[in-house]
């Protein structure tokens, strides 16, 4: 662990407004650590930044020393997961995040650091409002991948990505590093609170970081920003399910931008969840219906039993050929089927109770499975 005065000279040069990470690794490379950068005179600085920006840095930083004694308790603190920070002059820092154009200067961190960062990986995103079926393919795939031996990067967020952080728990051997959580709160706080428990148990298995510093709260902003994280830290990104204005089309065009493959899960033609994905596919995106597209495509061998999607499916019975894949309701089932309403409502519960259909708002019906 960093010495307290290391960790000062850090958050100091992290934490002083103008002064972003593109000036923050002008001034490392140009002098060194920052406990270097923070000695040099105004003229050696003047020579890299603006007048404002000398003035930000040589100037006091409002609650400093609470911020500091804050974040040295906060690594200090032995119970729980590992916690630690990583700098870009630490080797373990992950290589992926250098080859962008907006590294942080330093990442927070809760998990089993001598794991290190992986180099195989695959962030999986999408709707925080999936539908059931969306829900069970990210769970699914978050499993099929894991076991095939990669890393799933998401955001910890309701949905999708909750859905994707758990399967990779499930289905990670022992020993690798199941999943990691790029979050936009400091790591003193857990949103949303719903996955306080989902994101101890990435720890223990994983990592949560985020490039924020302690007692930063959900701010709106964050999110996207952090989203070039998730899609940098994996060898590609996999949306699940996305409208078409969503945070996860912004992370598959970071993806894309950063020169990694972008797959996209195709849907029902009627749902609004599965329209980001089609404009992906349309745009140039691998369309995948297994986790064997996508290690296929990477190139990553696996087993046949790992890379499947989707767990296997009990025989089809003829009211879920009617169901189909799109959401339905009872009227439109009682005629596809002739079968009485009565009865018809006790096989749907039957099959509720079962996981293979789920009750959405509406009064509609969806089948949850493998197509």
């Amino acid at each position: 662990m960093m010495e307290r005065d290391e960790l000062a000279a850090w958050l100091r040069l992290a934490l002083t407004d103008r002064i972003g990470n593109v000036a923050g690794r002008k001034l490392l490379a140009a002098f060194g650590l920052p406990q270097q950068v923070l000695a040099q005179p105004r003229a050696a600085l003047e020579q890299l930044l603006t007048p404002a920006q000398c003035s930000a840095l040589e100037g006091q930083l409002p609650n400093f020393e609470a911020q500091l004694e804050a974040t040295w308790q906060w690594l200090t603190d032995t119970g729980g997961a590992e916690r630690w920070i990583v700098t870009l002059a630490d080797a373990d820092y992950p290589a992926s995040l250098l080859q962008t154009e907006d590294p942080p200067l330093l990442l927070y961190a809760m998990g089993p650091r001598a794991a290190g960062f992986p180099h195989a990986a695959l962030a999986v995103v999408g709707s925080r409002n999936p539908t059931p079926q969306g829900k069970s393919n990210a769970r699914a795939f978050g499993r099929a991948l894991a076991q095939a031996g990669l890393t799933v990067v998401s955001g910890l967020a309701l949905g999708v990505d909750g859905a994707a952080h758990e399967g990779a728990l499930e289905g990670a051997p022992s020993g690798q590093l199941a999943t990691i959580a790029v979050v936009g709160t400091g790591l003193d706080r857990v949103y949303p609170k719903q996955h306080h428990d989902l994101a101890h148990r990435i720890a223990g298995r994983g990592f949560v970081i985020s490039e924020y510093p302690l007692g930063t709260p959900p701010l709106e902003a964050n999110f996207p920003k952090r989203n070039r994280l998730i899609s940098a830290l994996g060898l590609g990104t996999l949306v699940v399910e996305a409208a078409v204005q969503s945070g996860s089309l912004i992370t598959a065009r970071l993806a894309a931008e950063q020169g990694k493959d972008v797959f996209a899960v195709p849907g029902s033609i009627h749902s609004p969840q599965s329209r980001g994905c089609h404009l992906l596919i349309r745009q140039g995106a691998k369309l995948v219906e297994t986790a064997q597209d996508v290690l296929e495509d990477l190139k990553l061998a696996a087993p046949a039993a790992a890379a499947r999607a989707h767990d296997p499916q009990p025989p089809e019975t003829s009211l879920l050929t009617a169901l189909g894949y799109d959401p339905v309701g009872l009227d439109a089932l009682i005629a596809r089927t002739g079968i009485p309403a009565a009865l018809l409502q006790a096989q749907l519960l039957e099959l509720e109770l079962a996981g293979e259909v789920a009750r959405l708002p509406g009064g509609l019906f969806q089948r949850v499975g493998a197509a």
